[in-house]
């Protein structure tokens, strides 16, 4: 960050290096986490979009040091052959996301489902996902929590349930979000050791 730091326009930001350790104090004191916080108070919770993507690892990534595995998700990949990450997040009706959660990509998507709504109020919420979230753990965290859910059922389910399919294609705004982020490079491809 110093190193870019010096390309801001001193005549509209003052020294760079002023920008810079502001910029680090509010990263410390986690300002950043609570103006994220505070800009989604009252959004719009009628329909809440989840969804997941996955993020390969590029064949230059790999050659980092070998550790022995201590259980650390800090790296987040994969434990398949292909050292990918997934992003998950939960996106509201105007395609700002609330959460985000990145595991390795051997994980299910209904596995981390209900982590990413904590701390989100979402009683009186309508919840739309793809199959990967029908699953019975979830669906039941969901009318706990006083939420619906637009999540249709896998072809093979014993007992499948009712869904509306006009709102389930609401969910296409989850796939807008992620197709917008893509167009980054480092979320459209890991290259990171």
């Amino acid at each position: 960050m110093a190193k870019l730091g010096r390309d801001l326009p001193s005549e509209r930001y003052g020294s760079w290096k002023t920008v810079y350790s502001r910029f680090s104090n509010w990263r410390d004191t986690e300002r950043f986490s609570s103006i994220f916080q505070d800009l989604h108070k009252e959004p719009d919770f009628e329909n809440l979009s989840i969804d997941s993507t996955s993020v390969r690892a590029h064949q230059h990534s790999a050659g980092a040091k070998k550790r022995k595995r201590t259980g650390n998700p800090s790296t987040h990949w994969g434990e398949s052959w292909r050292k990918t990450t997934t992003i998950h997040t939960v996106v509201t009706g105007l395609r700002n996301a609330l959460a985000f959660l990145l595991t390795g990509g051997q994980v299910y998507d209904s596995v981390p489902a209900t982590a990413l709504f904590q701390g989100i109020e979402i009683a009186g919420s309508r919840i739309l996902g793809d199959k990967a979230y029908g699953s019975e753990s979830f669906r039941t965290c969901l009318i706990a929590r006083q939420a619906s859910f637009i999540i249709p059922p896998k072809a093979n389910g014993r007992s499948p349930w009712n869904v509306d399919w006009d709102l389930c294609k609401e969910r296409h705004l989850v796939e807008c979000f992620f197709n917008k982020r893509k167009h980054f490079r480092r979320i459209a491809k890991r290259y990171d050791k």
